[in-house]
């Protein structure tokens, strides 16, 4: 028997849940691509992006994913042959490393681990080092999505200034730009990158990147940037097409054109406000159920764990079974241990990840959490019991 049949609900870390209003404003006839509405709402989207980002630089729109604005960023920026330094806390720095070295671009990765934060000393004392001045950026993923590590990129940001290094700041935001606080003014990031699908709850297909004046002075030594990575006629178009250098994803503009009205009336401070408390409701459930048996949050310190993702250890292979469970049975889709472990490697199966990103509410989070209790108890995961209780008592407290 299944109790799944009946309105089921995507877990996982991206992509996340996709409002009523989002998909109600992409259910449209195509637009005329040359005049009217479609062009004169682009003013309105490209000011709701920066809102969101809190910046009043540069905001250029790519089709593409994460991987893509990784690129964009690195294209316009750095030179083959050029260095870039890389700290590490899970699987997404790698992929911004692996994507530079594609590129032709050298590389010096620290690597951090999956369950600690980056260490800042470490970054200065490699900084300090580097009189020569070889690293032109430092890549930091704000949120790994992997590990569910959420790392200070203000303070990251600070030490780079106290050693007065020149090296741009970048920052990767897939996982958290409209879920966690992030000022890229106001903690001095250069360049900053992130996509439709997560926090701002749209389609996968759009990816942005953010970038300032210090950041597009770099592009000046840069010996060639192709027509498509080119960042300068996109955030400053003279026609429409120039957005997005060619035809424009009519229906996600529609549907991001939502989302962020749907933010801006909640004003993004309520909106990291709400993940905040949703987090928090969700560690004390995991961390009750893992007070007797083997089950824990994969970020142990509560102050470097992300809001929008939560990534789970099980002690054993069940968080296969427990995943099974919950999507067959419940109608719970649980996202998988990314990063935790290769594929096919028997511990691939230790490990699962909660999303908790978007278009999330109270309701929502407790139904997950209780689905979970059930499916520890069928696949006799060890527990203890409670942990809803544990996550209303915070939600009750705080909403």
């Amino acid at each position: 028997m299944t109790l799944a049949n009946g309105l089921t609900y995507l877990a996982i870390p991206g992509p996340s849940v996709m409002p009523a209003r989002v998909l109600q404003a992409m259910h449209r006839a195509a637009p005329n691509i040359y005049a009217g509405e479609l062009i004169e709402m682009m003013p309105e989207l490209i000011t709701g992006l920066k809102y969101v980002a809190r910046t009043k630089h540069n905001a250029a729109i790519y089709i593409v994913n994460g991987h893509g604005t990784w690129e964009a960023a690195l294209a316009n920026t750095i030179n083959p042959g050029e260095t870039v330094l890389v700290p590490a806390t899970g699987r997404f720095a790698h992929g911004w490393a692996e994507m530079a070295n594609r590129l032709g671009i050298k590389v010096e990765l620290i690597d951090f681990g999956k369950r600690d934060t980056n260490d800042l000393a470490a970054i200065e004392a490699r900084l300090r080092a580097d009189d020569a001045g070889k690293f032109k950026a430092v890549l930091a993923v704000h949120t790994d999505t992997s590990t569910g590590i959420r790392n200070d990129i203000a303070a990251l940001r600070r030490t780079i200034d106290a050693t007065g290094h020149s090296a741009l700041l970048m920052a990767d935001c897939m996982a958290s730009l409209g879920c966690d606080r992030f000022e890229m003014d106001d903690w001095g990031v250069d360049v900053m990158v992130a996509g439709s699908q997560k926090g701002l709850m749209t389609p996968p297909g759009m990816g942005f990147v953010f970038f300032n004046d210090k950041a597009d002075a770099a592009r000046e030594a840069i010996s060639r940037v192709s027509h498509y990575w080119d960042w300068r006629p996109r955030a400053n178009p003279a026609m429409f097409y120039e957005y997005f250098a060619g035809t424009a994803p009519t229906h996600h503009l529609y549907g991001l054109r939502e989302a962020l009205k749907m933010i801006k009336e909640e004003t993004i401070e309520a909106v990291w406000v709400r993940h905040a408390t949703l987090a928090e409701a969700i560690w004390a459930a995991f961390d009750h159920w893992g007070s007797d048996g083997p089950l824990e949050v994969n970020a142990v310190d509560p102050a470097i764990r992300s809001h929008s993702v939560t990534a789970l250890r099980v002690g054993s292979d069940k968080a296969s079974a427990l995943r099974d469970w919950c999507e067959t049975k419940a109608g719970l889709t649980l996202g998988i241990g990314l990063g935790m472990a290769e594929p096919g490697a028997p511990e691939w199966h230790n490990f699962f990840r909660l999303g908790h990103m978007g278009h999330v509410n109270a309701q929502m989070i407790l139904g997950a959490l209780a689905t979970i209790e059930a499916g520890l108890i069928a696949v006799d995961i060890p527990h203890a019991s409670g942990g809803v209780v544990k996550a209303a008592k915070v939600i009750a407290e705080k909403a």
